[in-house]
């Protein structure tokens, strides 16, 4: 090895004690073996490519806010200018989120942070002025609750409206507060539900926008009074048919609103809806993909909106008086998110990322069609330009409903015949794989010559609004039947899939889908890690916080319902634990509001017991998924180890 690039590595890895990379001090490993440095040493540069996201622009200058790792967790960072230096301002253990300037000023931020991944943030102040301030953090909420903060300013930029579950841990109320004044907290509304967010003002701050979501499929928009609070409903449902409402901006006039709506489509479009007559006008109805994120300029004449394209995503600007789409140049293929608009109308920010390329801030100049790049980050001195390119696969499901999903190969160079597979399912439910940068997991394809295969199963989000619910209720198990038939069709690809090598994971929901798959399709797989996932829908429902369980029980069922109940503990991985009987890998935080830990550990329990080999690794500091880098660093180190034991010897 380059003494050079062995002396990096060094510097890189943990401490290690007899050639061995021992946990953190708050990490607790259970029948966890050794990991052997060699493994630290191999995987070196995959655990450092960094990404970036943009947070907000400064009001006045042309500078903005990013979020990006430098240590162990993303932190605020100001930008300057284009690929200028990115100058950190908050250095906390847990990582800062949402930090977004005031519409007027620009002599502080506000963001959010929460406390070992519990997801019960709280809203702070930074100041940036004047000189002897800079620094100043200053704590806006109650310190206790969780306080969800999306950006909802004022146009006067003298307050911002967000919701806290203060009243009684559960319910989302709204509060208004002037960041200057923290004694300006109040309530603005007492909502007896879960699931709210405030979104956009009027232009004369009278009112604001109310979402009120129930479910992916089901969401409405109120208009709220921003001094009494009273709220009007401005999308009444029209039958029995459910209807979703997600992004919201005023028009210039405050006569309408440009929304995203799946009313009378498969798909989400963009719409304008009139406030006086309440009706409502589909702007895109010749694109027959979602519209996913949208942003108004300052002065309302351009509307841009990004449309989700089989996974891709394609850039639109839109004339809103005239309502005809304008021509913009196109930005590098891959994943276009956080669209927003500088004050002087003309730049435009967002996020892209692709399987090459990791997530990185941009501007284009909408008059002028410049594209500019804010920040660069770091690819571990790798060149990225031979990663492996996803290939879009299609098979059919039990039912003979059409199922896809993305492959990586590896080089059929480096790695000829049939190679080992590793299935990852998405959480969500209702979300969807896209093929962004893969980060870490390039490693398996580069160094280990294993495909992945990224399964957007039945549930998912991006096909429709029917696709979304065919795995709702008693329809669960469907979406388990979709990697059944993706089994049979990685069997037909002998030439260059290896069927009796398969390893599948998963976090979140797809946690539960990798305990569920273990336990129906043992004989089709060789091992499995969940991570954070589900292993009973009953005690899952019963313990996870107070403020989603409404939320979920609307995807899940309701296990208050004795036939959906007895459905629920039927379908369990934990019910059926005994099945699994190839080796399983779990992992778990400990403060995991969303999944309780003792989804994991009732999980390994039961499967200790029916003899199988069971691998757990909890962290004390960490809710829903590893997020500092340390941990995440060595669960993947262990999950390497976990590969070459199980699935590739």
């Amino acid at each position: 090895m380059n003494p050079v690039r062995y002396f990096w590595l060094l510097l890189s890895l943990p401490a290690l004690a007899a050639d061995v990379v021992a946990p953190n001090e708050n990490l607790v490993a259970d029948n966890v073996p050794p990991i052997p440095a060699s493994i630290a040493a191999g995987v070196g540069r995959y655990t450092e490519f960094r990404a970036a996201g943009f947070s907000s622009w400064h009001p006045t200058r042309r500078e903005m806010l990013i979020s990006t790792r430098f240590a162990d967790t993303s932190q605020v960072h100001r930008v300057s200018f284009p690929l200028g230096a990115r100058y950190q301002l908050t250095f906390f253990r847990d990582s800062a989120r949402n930090a977004s300037f005031p519409p007027a000023g620009g002599d502080f931020f506000v963001f959010s942070k929460d406390a070992g991944g519990n997801e019960f943030a709280q809203v702070y102040r930074f100041d940036l002025s004047p000189a002897d301030a800079f620094g100043r953090v200053t704590l806006l909420t109650d310190g206790a609750s969780r306080n969800e903060f999306s950006g909802s300013w004022s146009h006067a930029g003298d307050r911002f409206a967000y919701t806290s579950t203060r009243r009684n841990k559960k319910d989302s109320d709204f509060y208004v507060v002037d960041p200057a004044d923290p004694k300006s907290d109040r309530l603005l509304a007492q909502i007896d539900d879960t699931g709210w967010s405030p979104g956009d003002w009027t232009p004369d701050d009278r009112q604001l926008i109310a979402h009120q979501y129930r479910s992916i499929n089901e969401s409405y928009l109120w208009l709220m009074d921003r001094r009494s609070g009273e709220k009007k409903l401005l999308t009444p449902k029209e039958g029995d048919t459910n209807v979703a409402y997600t992004a919201a901006r005023f028009s210039k006039d405050g006569r309408g609103l440009f929304i995203t709506t799946d009313r009378g489509s498969e798909f989400t479009h963009l719409a304008y809806l009139d406030l006086a007559t309440r009706e409502q006008t589909n702007l895109t109805q010749n694109i027959p993909w979602d519209v996913e994120d949208i942003d108004l300029s300052d002065d309302g004449k351009l509307l841009a909106f990004v449309t989700n394209e089989d996974g891709l995503s394609r850039l639109h600007l839109l004339d809103t008086q005239t309502r005809k789409e304008l021509h913009l140049p196109t930005p590098p293929a891959g994943m276009i998110a956080s669209l927003s608009f500088h004050k002087n109308n003309r730049d435009l920010a967002f996020r892209l990322s692709s399987a090459r390329t990791p997530s990185d801030v941009y501007s284009i100049d909408v008059a002028s069609g410049k594209l500019d790049r804010w920040t660069e980050s770091e690819t571990a001195g790798m060149s990225t330009a031979t990663f492996a390119e996803p290939q879009l696969i299609r098979w059919q499901s039990f039912d003979d409903k059409t199922i896809c999903g993305f492959l990586y190969r590896p080089d059929p160079k480096k790695f000829p015949g049939p190679r080992p597979v590793i299935v990852n399912i998405h959480g969500g439910p209702e979300s969807q794989f896209r093929p962004g940068f893969l980060a870490s997991y390039n490693y398996y394809l580069n160094e280990l010559g294993v495909a992945l295969i990224f399964p957007n199963v039945r549930g998912s989000a991006g096909y429709g609004k029917t696709f979304l619910t065919l795995d709702n209720g008693f329809k669960r198990q469907d979406s388990v039947k979709d990697i059944g038939a993706l089994f049979d069709w990685i069997q037909s690809q002998r030439d260059t899939l290896d069927a009796s090598r398969v390893m599948v994971t998963g976090g979140s929901y797809g946690g539960f889908m990798t305990l569920a798959v273990a336990t129906t399709y043992a004989d089709r797989i060789r091992c499995a890690v969940d991570v954070v996932g589900i292993s009973n829908f009953v005690s899952f429902l019963e313990h996870t916080e107070a403020y989603r369980r409404d939320l979920r029980r609307a995807e899940y069922g309701d296990e208050r319902d004795p036939k959906m109940r007895e459905f629920l503990t039927k379908i369990s991985p934990l019910t059926n634990a005994s099945r699994c009987t190839k080796p399983l890998f779990v992992v778990q935080g400990q403060n995991d509001p969303r999944v309780p830990r003792t989804e994991a550990e009732q999980m390994v329990a039961a499967v200790k017991k029916a003899g199988t080999p069971v691998w757990y690794l909890m962290a004390k500091d960490e809710g829903h998924g590893f997020a500092k880098k340390k941990n995440a660093d060595f669960q993947f180190y262990a999950t390497i180890a976990f590969v070459n034991e199980y699935l590739l010897k």
